[in-house]
């Protein structure tokens, strides 16, 4: 298997886990942390896979998302685009960035839904699993794009 397709088979095993259902027994809450926090595991190889993928011309040694689009990684046109779209806050690199970062912690990225009647709702509150579902889709969108890109050069 080349690296495209074990990105494109990692981002699909992400978003199969994300549209599993939960089920509504009392394990349910669990089972919906833990299939979250997997899809969000494999978005994190999947985006690790993609790296590898547009830098294979650069043979690099290191192929870590956290090494490779930090501010003094390599200087590769690939890599400073990935960069520059982490750097919008409202970009899918830039929010699963913050997303490893919290699965990666000891509180992890999944939270359990809250009922507590005292407390007063926010609207507009997406949950992780939608979030997930929501910025897979543009990151195969902005992949398509970048692998273009990758092979001009």
């Amino acid at each position: 298997m080349n690296a495209r397709s074990r990105t494109n088979q990692l981002l699909y095993q992400a978003e199969l886990l994300v549209i599993l259902p939960a089920g509504d027994d009392e394990h349910a809450p669990a089972r919906q942390m833990a299939l979250e926090e997997s899809a969000l595991a494999l978005f994190e190889l999947a985006l690790e896979s993609l790296l590898r993928e547009v830098t294979e011309h650069a043979r690099l040694p290191e192929h870590r998302w956290s090494v490779l689009l930090a501010p003094e990684g390599p200087a590769l046109a690939e890599l400073q685009r990935l960069r520059d779209l982490a750097a919008q806050p409202e970009s899918w690199l830039n929010w699963l960035e913050e997303q490893l970062e919290r699965l990666h912690s000891d509180e992890g990225a999944a939270r359990r839904a809250t009922h507590n009647p005292a407390m007063i709702a926010v609207g507009n509150q997406i949950g992780l699993r939608q979030q997930l579902l929501e910025n897979l889709q543009a990151a195969k969108r902005e992949i398509g794009a970048l692998r273009e890109t990758s092979l001009e050069w």
